[in-house]
């Protein structure tokens, strides 16, 4: 530990000599002066743990002395010396924020006791302080909640991608928390103070998203009325979120290349090139090596942007997360009701949502549990609280440990159709959320609907009933 600092600011020389005397027999380095003024030029540029003061000084008093230090070192323990003790004068000098008073005149206990019980204190705010910490670097990452080894491993990498300059990949299913992740490295990383940039590469029409991307000058096609900056202009000397990066056309792919090889781009329209400071973190959900296989993802771009690479597990697998994952998401949504405040789950509840295997990940977890919170009549989720789909996706699962032995075709069939009416019932009716949800071309999963004959308006009056 280190050695204890302290100042003792008094007008009479004998009481600084009797105190600092006192202090050193405690081993606490002690520093002396007259001046008021002089003390608070001292805490301004020097670290104290302690300050004495006389209450009464010639220059500034020592409440004003103990104001100006709280500015410069809130984190300082304050204690005044009075021959005018009254209790009134003690009581109101500690509700302003000082920790005790020593009358004068004072015994030797008189001024160690009240410095004993600072420093212990001081002490234990330090370990509280410091465990916090540890729990918090262990279990979140801003936000980012898991206590479970997989997690363990992402907060790692994270600390490691943000203490770098280098390209970061995310791959994970949707509604893992890539997003989360990516604007935690950059709050963490170098360059906190510049901006995060987000680029959704799958909701750009192609035929706009040069244009997105790196800007137009005046003229350069019909409607571009005047110059425009593009998302890489607008994340120079910041971060590129780049999510869904494996819908990015080939064509895109060759001029973000470029980005990340030299640093160069052109707006559309212009001749000129312009330079560009920017750290890429790409996101997808797709599996980029089947991408690159079936040549509609280029291997050299993959590598640039793969340099560290973080996988996202699935909710599924790291179930042990989700007791924590649900009493944070009552946390953060329990101010939304004027009219009542769910701040716990029953144990039933929770092992319905341990038994539920979560499609859409913690994204969707959020939602069941926010959802809850608003049909629940007491301070507390029931099970008859939660989305009755989960119910539903229970009795599918008991239905399918039950399948009797069949031809290999047929009970192909039967798995692909329930998983699609799973995905389905997840994404109330959502054809696109079903989509992402099971890694499929939206057009794919239509096709398969109907081949295999689902009802789609059974799905919807279900959700209706919800």
């Amino acid at each position: 530990m280190d050695k204890i600092r302290a100042i003792v600011v008094d007008d009479e020389p004998s009481i600084l000599e009797a105190i600092k005397a006192i202090l050193e027999t405690e081993e606490i380095e002690t520093f002396t002066t007259m001046s008021s003024l002089t003390a608070l030029e001292k805490i301004k540029t020097e670290p104290f743990d302690i300050v004495i003061s006389d209450l009464k000084m010639p220059e500034i008093d020592g409440m004003e002395l103990f104001k100006r230090t709280r500015e410069f070192s809130p984190e300082t323990i304050f204690i005044i010396i009075t021959a005018y003790a009254t209790v009134q004068a003690a009581v109101n000098a500690i509700k302003e924020g000082v920790y005790d008073y020593i009358p004068k005149p004072f015994t030797p206990d008189e001024v160690r006791i009240p410095i004993r019980r600072a420093l212990e204190r001081k002490r234990l705010e330090q370990e509280n302080i410091n465990l916090r910490t540890q729990v918090e670097s262990r279990f979140s990452f801003q936000n980012i909640i898991g206590n479970s080894e997989k997690m363990h491993e992402i907060f790692r990498i994270m600390r490691h991608a943000a203490s770098s300059d280098s390209n970061v990949l995310i791959i994970g299913e949707s509604g893992t928390g890539k997003e989360l992740v990516a604007r935690a490295i950059h709050s963490n990383s170098i360059r906190a103070k510049r901006k995060f940039v987000v680029v959704n590469c799958g909701a750009i029409p192609e035929g706009l998203m040069e244009s997105e991307f790196f800007g137009h000058v005046k003229g350069a096609f019909t409607g571009a009325v005047s110059e425009k900056r593009g998302m890489v202009d607008e994340a120079d000397k910041g971060t590129l979120f780049l999510d869904e990066i494996g819908e990015l056309p080939l064509i895109m792919q060759v001029k973000l290349l470029r980005v990340l090889q030299d640093g160069d781009f052109q707006r559309v329209g212009d001749v000129q090139p312009r330079k560009v400071n920017v750290r890429i973190i790409a996101a997808t959900n797709r599996n980029l090596a089947q991408a690159i296989a079936e040549k509609s993802f280029r291997e050299d771009l993959y590598y640039r942007l793969n340099v560290i690479p973080i996988n996202m597990p699935p909710l599924r697998t790291r179930k042990e997360d989700i007791p924590m994952l649900v009493n944070h998401f009552i946390q953060k949504h329990k101010g939304k009701s004027v009219s009542k405040s769910v701040d716990s789950i029953s144990r039933e509840a929770m092992q319905v949502l341990l038994n539920y295997n979560y499609p859409g990940n913690v994204r969707e977890l959020e939602n069941i549990i926010e959802y809850a919170m608003a049909f629940a009549s007491g301070n507390t989720i029931e099970v008859h609280d939660l989305p009755k789909y989960i119910e539903e996706a229970k009795k599918m699962s008991e239905e399918t440990q039950k399948i009797p032995l069949m031809p290999l075709r047929e009970a192909k069939i039967q798995f692909e159709r329930g998983i699609i009416m799973s995905a389905l019932v997840s994404s109330k009716g959502n054809i696109s959320e079903a989509a992402r949800i099971l890694n499929i071309h939206r057009q794919n999963l239509q096709q398969k609907i109907k081949l295999l004959g689902i009802d789609l308006s059974n799905i919807t009056i279900t959700e209706a009933e919800q």
